[in-house]
């Protein structure tokens, strides 16, 4: 196992003994660790804490971009649909990690697979229904107003 790999999973193994859940993260650019994070929803009581999350929040800080296209994703276990979805919003090309979001369940950490498995329904079916409610002609749209100034 490479280096970063077993950074990652150092810092998810002492997150655990700090009363955490067993997942770290770390972003390498040029062979560099420029940022790492661990989850940290047991002591900061904010549900996007995930390790993920927080070394994608400390590179776009420190490169001051969102484009982090450039950099590696080392994560301890397979990212959430959340931090996926931030891992692609920010443009990051490449992630590895090492133990399988089934292998979250069997630990007791199935939230995520949960949260994936739901996403595949349509949003009325959810778990948590969702409802689109339209706008009306007296309403800003703010996508017209976005397109508009992005012509």
């Amino acid at each position: 196992m490479d280096e970063f790999m077993q950074h990652a999973i150092k810092l998810a193994a002492n997150n655990v003994k700090e009363g955490g859940q067993p997942f770290g993260a770390v972003l390498v650019q040029d062979g560099e660790i420029i940022a790492e994070g661990v989850n940290q929803l047991h002591n900061r009581y904010d549900v996007s804490g995930h390790a993920e999350m927080v070394a994608i929040r400390q590179a776009q800080k420190l490169l001051q971009t969102n484009d982090l296209s450039s950099v590696t994703m080392y994560a301890s276990g397979e990212p959430c649909p959340m931090c996926y979805s931030a891992m692609a919003y920010a443009g990051i090309q490449k992630t590895y990690y090492a133990q399988s979001s089934d292998e979250a369940v069997d630990a007791g950490l199935g939230k995520s697979k949960q949260v994936a498995d739901d996403l595949q329904k349509a949003p009325a079916e959810r778990t948590h229904p969702m409802k689109q409610m339209t706008l009306t002609e007296d309403t800003y749209n703010p996508m017209q107003m976005y397109k508009k100034r992005h012509q």
